[in-house]
């Protein structure tokens, strides 16, 4: 059943995040390096029982929690974001001993997980990447750079990953990657492996990226980087399954962290228009400045309602999940850019001044309308499934 309110202690938990991120997260987001893992704010998160919550609670919860985070420490949302999306393949899909081995760390914020999908040839299409399996005879030393990730036999259940990965959250630092790769040539969808690829891995190199927004990201290299069957996770040319599985948990509280940044924003838009002397009152009192703040209200909470029925359709587990989850990251990311560039020009100059909240949030909204699948993609997922649905009537 969809969620049009939340329960009383839903909502004081929420209150209690944004209390905890704004008084013990944000001071270990500001000792941050820009562009790096923050391994104290991880573990932070750890011993706070966020991270543990990601593999023992609903979709909902997840929302719940990426929403109150962002709403005081974006940082610490991306972080406990990011820890969830490269470890829910091995909570979901790994063996016992994956699992033994890493979700523990995970948990207690000692070991960083990074969901290594994007290439530079194969980033909205997920289903393009590695096109091509390299055979052991090109595997003489000559660069391969150029080439998609691919995973070519090597005996009995054993491969050799070849090629390049780029804008990797966590990359090149993170302990441990989930990692897809193609296993069949010409396949599609359907000849993509997912591994669980340590960071020690010989052949495993990394570089970070300058970003707009300067978060932990990066590009890898794979120079017959090997792994075996016991590095499987799920089933063999069934990768494909295990990352829309775990798109179709996240791409709701994308749209989560895209409401907090938004509520952020307009609460910030509030105070200063209320207080903000101009033309003999104050900015509020302008019928064009009262209105669109309004709207950036009605936007921002008819965005949480869509993002509330994704998450409890998941819960649900609800066949209509991949329609939902898509609509519900396109309608709160794309209302979240609005929103912020409203707030920035009703504040006007001061918002763009560095270090200004509005200036941090305008960097930071800008990216969630593209990964996870950018905006366009999800518009193509909604009508597919539409269609779909128009069919078996």
């Amino acid at each position: 059943m969809t969620a049009f309110s939340l329960e009383p202690a839903q909502l004081a938990w929420c209150a209690e995040l944004r209390a905890l991120a704004a008084e013990r997260l944000r001071p270990l987001a500001d000792k941050g390096e820009p562009g790096q893992v923050n391994r104290a704010l991880v573990a932070e998160l750890g011993s706070l029982g966020l991270l543990g919550r990601l593999f023992t609670s609903g979709a909902l919860d997840l929302c719940l929690m990426r929403e109150s985070l962002a709403y005081a420490c974006t940082e610490a949302e991306t972080a406990l974001a990011l820890q969830g999306l490269g470890a829910h393949p091995v909570h979901a899909y790994g063996t016992q001993a994956q699992r033994a081995r890493w979700l523990p760390r995970v948990t207690a914020g000692t070991a960083v997980a990074a969901f290594a999908l994007s290439e530079p040839g194969a980033g909205s299409d997920a289903a393009a990447l590695g096109l091509r399996a390299e055979p052991d005879a090109a595997r003489d030393g000559r660069s391969s750079a150029a080439t998609a990730p691919t995973a070519a036999p090597d005996g009995t259940a054993r491969w050799r990953l070849t090629g390049e990965k780029c804008w990797i959250s966590n990359a090149p630092e993170a302990d441990f990657y989930t990692v897809f790769a193609r296993t069949t040539p010409g396949a599609g969808a359907r000849g993509v492996t997912a591994f669980l690829v340590p960071a020690d891995r010989p052949g495993l190199t990394g570089r970070g990226l300058d970003m707009l927004s300067p978060h932990p990201i990066g590009a890898l290299d794979f120079d017959a980087v090997p792994v075996t069957a016991d590095d499987v996770l799920g089933e063999v040319d069934r990768g494909f399954r295990v990352a829309m599985g775990t798109l179709n948990l996240f791409r709701p509280s994308v749209g989560a962290f895209a409401v907090g940044m938004a509520q952020a924003a307009l609460d910030a838009t509030l105070a200063h228009t209320a207080g903000r002397d101009a033309f003999g009152g104050k900015l509020s009192d302008l019928q064009a400045v009262s209105h669109q703040v309004a709207e950036m209200a009605l936007r921002t909470e008819a965005a949480r309602l869509m993002v509330h029925a994704a998450a409890s359709a998941y819960d649900a587990d609800a066949p209509d999940v991949p329609r939902r989850s898509a609509m519900a990251k396109l309608l709160a990311t794309e209302t979240a850019q609005y929103v912020v560039d409203t707030a920035v020009q009703l504040h006007g100059a001061r918002a763009l001044q560095r270090g200004h909240l509005l200036e941090h949030l305008y960097r930071e909204v800008r990216a969630p309308r593209i990964y996870e699948g950018a905006s366009e993609v999800q518009r193509g997922i909604i009508a597919k499934e539409l269609y779909a649905c128009q069919e078996a009537r």
